[in-house]
């Protein structure tokens, strides 16, 4: 794994970090899988977040934006199981 490779990792953890106590308010988590070769970082919602009907939109509009926001280099987010 490059060095640049690795600050992007830690800046994605960084704003994870900052979502957590939200996602865990409603008894939920997230935590990251991995960054791709083409910049999608894949994350697990967990807890209440793995099943809850608005996790979609937790995930694109919360999760997604946040991460696109602070790290511009990402293209996108997506939830595995």
């Amino acid at each position: 794994m490059s060095h640049p490779e690795k600050d992007l990792i830690l800046r994605i953890e960084e704003t994870l970090a900052q979502l957590r106590p939200y996602l865990e308010a409603d008894n939920g988590n997230v935590s990251f899988v991995e960054l791709t070769d083409d910049f999608v970082v894949r994350v697990r919602l967990e807890g209440a977040c793995s099943s809850c009907s608005m996790s979609t939109m937790t995930l694109k509009a919360g999760i997604e934006q946040s991460i696109l926001k602070a790290i511009p280099e990402v293209k996108g987010v997506e939830a595995i199981a």
